[in-house]
């Protein structure tokens, strides 16, 4: 930036942005819940792949879009300003975490194939333990 007053170069400082109370991160995709919550979306839409054709609009849109919940909400959340708006923004994720919970027993009940929908109990564990923690962090 050039001084308007004598033509010399000065640097930019950088804007500080001021907090009220609420640690911030630079990007959402720097949180490992994040990473993990990502990574179960994916996992997700795979396992979902393997319903029958009649659940694409009923059960597999339901499970797909409660595991884009949690990431989203994470992601949201991890930008708001205060510690109340974003515990309510991880408090939320965690509501869509234990629906798809939900969607997990209830697939195994219905008796679909459930090897793939499975072996994503432990990374919702994972990821529900992690998100706990993050809101217990923001709790106001």
């Amino acid at each position: 930036m050039v001084n308007e007053i004598d033509g010399s170069q000065r640097q930019r400082q950088p804007v500080t942005q001021r907090t009220t109370g609420a640690p911030r991160t630079a990007r959402f995709e720097d949180l490992e819940v994040w990473r993990k919550a990502h990574a179960l979306v994916l996992a997700v839409y795979k396992a979902t792949a393997v319903l029958p054709a009649e659940e694409r609009f009923g059960l597999v849109s339901q499970m797909r879009r409660a595991a884009i919940s949690v990431a989203a909400n994470i992601a949201e959340g991890a930008k708001k300003r205060t510690a109340k708006d974003q515990f309510n923004f991880y408090n939320i994720a965690q509501g869509s975490l234990e629906e798809l919970r939900y969607y997990l027993i209830l697939t195994r009940d219905l008796g679909y194939p459930s090897e793939r929908l499975d072996a994503q109990n432990s990374d919702l564990d994972r990821v529900g333990r992690m998100l706990y923690s993050l809101a217990q962090a923001r709790r106001p």
